[in-house]
């Protein structure tokens, strides 16, 4: 009797192990295999959010820009409703072939909601686990439409190119009192081509009429010599001049222009922030004006100081990158969409009947006037922020803010 009893034990304990050996060969470490049977469910006195970001690789010094925003946000504000807030880094590598890897991880670990990536491919890669998933993400400084488009669980902190279009459009005719207009763009380029035709429409919709329509004059790719476009612009009698291009290439289209003596406002968009603008441009580049995301020396809103201090505090007088106040601000929201949550379901409970779904991410979709140090933010029907747009100007050699063009809020 002792003897079967011994053996049933003995194949028991093969099996058992046997079963180990099994799993841990399917690990490729012990850290996998801790992570695939061992982690336990998210804890209920803990908020985790996912950080979504190259960690490595071609894109890792952008990330870390985002990341410098999240992570003083979080040295800040690190709990939320009395829970502490932990945050769960995946590294996406700056590669498509590890984004969706990294966007797994962070839906295997039940993380709350995700801040992240750079990159609109990336982005665009984890987008699709983090919808099946049903975990809402916040983009930082993507611009694509189609981080957003057709995916109800993305989010962004970062308007969308066209935006800046628009909002250019409103300090043309609201600031400047609609003068004459062209818009100077390459043939055959999307950022371009899109850019213009917002620009324009909007001119139309803001004048009533399409007489308000700037000309579209067009160059070649690669071109050097701007001399019949700049022809046609002071031909045309215009004032202003529309030029949704690159730093460098703006810098020395305009600088051709001020040898051939066209006297025009050049407005151009966010491409043209940094200091190679001005090294190339030089006193070419005076006086024009950009629409831009975020200026550090101007507040637009209390969190704006907010920001500014601890950034300072942390890391001396440096002047912010605008991807850091944009990583500051998603982090802020995500807490902001889980207090608001919580205060849905209170009120869900004393109100069963009236009660509709209540996630994080029917509380994001219905952002209105958040106020964040990049400005107010509410969100439209695609998950693109709508919010203040800054223009910047340059002045004496050095950025200056010229203008704030605030959205309508409906």
């Amino acid at each position: 009797m002792g003897r079967k009893q011994n053996k049933h034990k003995s194949i028991v304990l093969l099996a058992v192990l046997g079963l180990n050996i099994m799993m841990l060969a399917g690990c490729a470490s012990y850290d996998n295999f801790s992570e695939t049977f061992l982690v336990k469910d998210n804890p209920a006195d803990v908020v985790r959010i996912g950080v979504f970001e190259p960690l490595s690789g071609k894109d890792e010094d952008a990330g870390r820009l985002e990341i410098a925003g999240i992570e003083l946000a979080h040295k800040l504000y690190p709990t939320v409703l009395g829970k502490n807030v932990e945050l769960v880094y995946a590294d996406n590598k700056s590669e498509i072939a590890f984004a969706e890897a990294a966007a797994r991880k962070l839906a295997d670990k039940k993380v709350d909601i995700i801040i992240g990536s750079y990159g609109n491919v990336l982005s665009m890669t984890g987008g699709e686990i983090f919808h099946k998933a049903r975990i809402p993400a916040i983009a930082v400084t993507c611009t694509n439409p189609l981080v957003t488009k057709g995916n109800p669980y993305y989010f962004r902190i970062s308007i969308i190119d066209s935006f800046q279009a628009i909002m250019a459009a409103k300090y043309v005719f609201n600031e400047l009192e609609l003068p004459k207009t062209v818009i100077l763009k390459k043939e055959e380029d999307d950022y371009g081509t899109a850019l213009s035709q917002q620009f324009s429409d909007k001119l139309v919709s803001l004048a009533g009429t399409e007489n308000a329509a700037p000309v579209v004059i067009e160059y070649k790719k690669g071109k050097d010599d701007y001399e019949k476009q700049f022809a046609r612009i002071k031909d045309s009698g215009a004032e202003v001049v529309y030029l949704p291009c690159g730093a460098d290439e703006g810098a020395k289209i305009i600088k051709q222009a001020r040898q051939y003596e066209l006297d025009v406002l050049f407005i151009g968009t966010d491409l043209w922030r940094g200091k190679g603008f001005i090294d190339a441009g030089g006193e070419a580049v005076e006086g024009v004006v950009f629409t831009d995301y975020f200026d550090a020396e101007y507040s637009v809103t209390q969190r704006t100081g907010e920001f500014l201090a601890a950034y300072r505090e942390d890391y001396g007088e440096n002047i912010p990158d605008s991807a850091t106040a944009l990583g500051f601000d998603a982090y802020l929201l995500a807490l902001h969409a889980v207090e608001k949550q919580a205060e849905a379901l209170n009120e869900a409970k004393r109100d069963p009947e009236g009660a509709k779904s209540i996630t994080l991410r029917d509380v994001l979709a219905g952002i209105r006037e958040f106020p964040g140090a990049t400005g107010n933010i509410t969100f439209d029907e695609n998950g693109d922020p709508i919010k203040s747009v800054m223009l910047t100007t340059v002045e004496n050699g050095v950025f200056k803010h010229k203008y704030t063009a605030e959205p309508e809020w409906n």
